[in-house]
């Protein structure tokens, strides 16, 4: 199971939520670059980063950390956060980005999606299941949809789309472990599913937890910036793979 940092931009700093409120933003760093430099030298290969202003509805803002952390690192990044046209996506991978992570458009437009698909390639899509009760949210967390993680994950696999995150909103944040029995659930009813964990992880345990049920990766933030699990713990996880 692959081990993937989470850096959340807001404004150009690195910052953590807790379940999207955006009233309980904490700055942990004002050079998101750094942060993702001390990641690659414990051995970690991909990032995960979040334009949380874009997510916001502001459009993207942070293209410029994009761009410094790609240039400065040889790190495999997938950004998001408010994309909604053909421009943001050309203009996310343009900036250094290898796949672009997203989930309203999916919902909202699913035919500008499948032009994407077709136009970009499958692999250049990490799309989000942001779930609720197991009902899709959309919109920064706002918006209900109505729609079962299952039946998400059903369209996506029509679209030879195979690697999907779950972030469980109820946990994101709040460090009182993962969704382990969802996980369980989704990859009981799509075993072939590449399925990468978010939100919840709070120790090096839950890690252990996540890859003995079958998740092929975890999204990891506030854990690591609080220290509860340190860059050792990363570096002895990544070994032991």
């Amino acid at each position: 199971m692959e081990l993937i940092p989470a850096i959340d931009i807001i404004d150009g700093n690195c910052v953590r939520l807790a379940k999207g409120d955006f009233s309980k933003e904490t700055i942990y760093n004002k050079n998101p670059a750094e942060v993702a430099k001390s990641f690659e030298a414990c051995g970690i290969k991909r990032l995960h980063m979040v334009d949380l202003n874009g997510a916001s509805g502001q459009g993207l803002k942070n293209l410029g950390t994009l761009e410094k952390i790609a240039s400065q690192t040889s790190l495999d990044i997938d950004f998001g956060g408010g994309i909604k046209t053909t421009n943001d996506v050309e203009a996310v991978l343009n900036a250094g980005a290898d796949m672009v992570n997203l989930g309203t458009i999916i919902v909202k437009n699913p035919e500008l999606f499948a032009q994407w698909i077709a136009d970009f390639g499958p692999e250049k899509f990490l799309p989000g299941a942001d779930v609720l009760e197991k009902k899709i949210k959309i919109h920064g967390w706002k918006e209900n949809t109505g729609i079962y993680i299952f039946d998400f994950i059903e369209n996506l696999t029509g679209l030879q789309i195979h690697t999907v995150f779950c972030t469980d909103i109820s946990r994101d944040g709040m460090m009182q472990g993962p969704s382990v029995a969802l996980y369980k659930e989704i990859l009981e009813k799509f075993p072939s599913l590449n399925l990468i964990a978010s939100g919840g992880v709070s120790c090096y345990e839950d890690l252990v937890l996540l890859k003995e049920s079958g998740c092929s990766g975890a999204i990891v933030g506030k854990a690591i910036y609080e220290g509860n699990i340190s860059l050792q713990q990363i570096q002895d996880f990544i070994k032991s793979n």
